[in-house]
């Protein structure tokens, strides 16, 4: 699914996913190496005409194994210990970007930083399949979730954690 029908299907969940994607404009992505066993890189991500995308360097392994095996994850980043800022992560399927899409990845990319990549590069755009949220913290211990699966419904939870 692409990032503009998961709006439509979970848009509270796709705004914390937004928003903790466009604070930070980096995020963690793991691919599977040959042996099956993770990478994990750190990613500039863009969301580009309802399409999260990412540019990575001709040949890096993470595009490598992205080309093998389009599985992959996607989680923010997290810089508080405590968790409060909340956490946003996604499991889906890598696409190889088209030359078109691939030239409308470089001029939202050159319109968000002020650089565009030369080629040889590699250019994805992230297929949905599930994705969650999680903010720790809250009020006597609570943790917020919230959980969606593709053909599903969002699920909303408050638990107590124990400390």
């Amino acid at each position: 699914m692409k990032w503009s029908a998961f709006v439509v299907a979970s848009p509270k969940l796709a705004g914390f996913g937004e928003e903790l994607i466009e604070r930070h404009g980096l995020i963690l992505l793991a691919s599977l190496r040959r042996d099956g066993t993770p990478r994990i890189s750190p990613v500039e991500p863009l969301i580009v005409d309802g399409e999260l995308e990412l540019g990575m360097i001709w040949q890096s392994k993470k595009a490598l194994d992205l080309l093998r095996d389009p599985r992959c994850h996607v989680h923010t980043i997290v810089t508080d210990r405590n968790g409060t800022e909340g956490e946003f992560k996604l499991w889906g399927k890598a696409r190889d970007l088209g030359s078109a899409d691939r030239e409308r990845y470089c001029t939202a990319l050159d319109a968000k930083i002020g650089w565009r990549p030369k080629e040889p590069f590699h250019a994805f755009a992230i297929d949905l399949a599930s994705a969650a949220y999680r903010r720790f913290g809250g009020e006597g211990g609570k943790v917020y979730a919230l959980v969606w699966r593709d053909g599903g419904e969002t699920v909303e939870s408050e638990i107590v954690v124990e400390v």
